[in-house]
């Protein structure tokens, strides 16, 4: 008897220990970033000797800020997003509620194989694709901001289309029913109840693809990320963005002041990613008091 208490004691305090693991990483990881990286914030960090709202403007070039790189990432997060938000969930809806059952395993089988592909392999690809539209369709081809957006919004696409797969499939059927009872077709129960009431769901999943957009390196460095670009002129220009300015800092630094502003840019990218995922996550509680009736 005593044995077997003490064998229950041990693996309740080995999985605390577990537990403790990962929220002790991410508390040091925090840490670290913060210590070195909080001196470094401010106007100067940002738009170097500019003034502020000339750079937002647009006015003048900030070359030594990460101005350009913040605006730069919003931008590719943006666009990355809208191309993969539509066919993320519709695809999400027709393998809960349409796809027959042989067609549903072979598109889950593709977005399992497509979530398991590496973000260089993306990269790779957006780069052998232009290479091939270069040489022969389109000779002006180059990589650019929209082929940035486009082979991300491929890596994030499988994390939209299971999570609202699982979120629609997660409605209780007496919806479905009701639905039915009142006479609703297929689509117009999956457009006026299922999708609302699997909201929080797949909100959850944008807010996962956001922040993988938002981070991703490799991706971008092979398909139109450049240092010292400045502003995103439009879709077909190079662009900066955050992870590549603290790769490039890290890599290319000269002596300490500067690798601490590697720092700082980290803490900013950590910041803006919190920024875009309490943004969604707003937009998500705001979706849910909606639907339950809630002011």
């Amino acid at each position: 008897m005593r044995r077997g208490v003490f064998s229950q004691a041990l693996l309740r305090w080995l999985l605390r220990l577990c537990a403790l693991i990962p929220c002790a990483a991410v508390l040091f990881l925090l840490g670290f970033l913060i210590v070195k990286g909080a001196p470094q914030l401010g106007l100067h960090l940002l738009f170097d000797t500019v003034p502020p709202l000339d750079a937002l403007l647009g006015r003048r070039p900030v070359w030594d800020g990460l101005w350009p790189a913040c605006a730069g990432t919003l931008y590719l997060v943006a666009l990355t997003m809208a191309l993969a938000l539509f066919p993320g969930v519709g695809c999400g809806l027709y393998l809960a509620e349409f796809a027959p059952p042989r067609q549903a395993a072979r598109i889950r089988l593709a977005m399992d194989v497509l979530a398991g592909t590496p973000s260089i392999v993306m990269g790779l690809f957006g780069f052998t694709l232009i290479l091939f539209l270069r040489h022969s369709v389109w000779p002006g081809a180059n990589t650019s901001l929209l082929l940035s957006a486009c082979c991300l919004a491929l890596l994030v696409l499988p994390v939209v289309v299971t999570t609202t797969s699982e979120a629609l499939e997660a409605v209780p059927g007496s919806l479905r029913i009701t639905g039915a009872a009142l006479g609703f077709t297929r689509r117009q129960l999956a457009r006026r109840v299922l999708l609302p009431a699997a909201g929080p769901g797949i909100w959850g999943g944008i807010i996962l693809a956001t922040g993988r957009a938002a981070e991703d390196t490799a991706v971008i460095m092979l398909t139109g990320v450049v240092a010292n670009a400045g502003l995103p002129a439009g879709l077909a220009d190079k662009f900066e963005a955050l992870p590549f300015s603290i790769y490039y800092i890290s890599a290319q630094y000269q002596d300490n002041d500067e690798l601490l502003r590697g720092f700082g840019a980290a803490l900013v990218l950590l910041l803006l990613s919190a920024a875009l995922l309490l943004c969604s996550r707003w937009l998500e509680n705001r979706f849910r008091r909606r639907w339950q009736g809630v002011s």
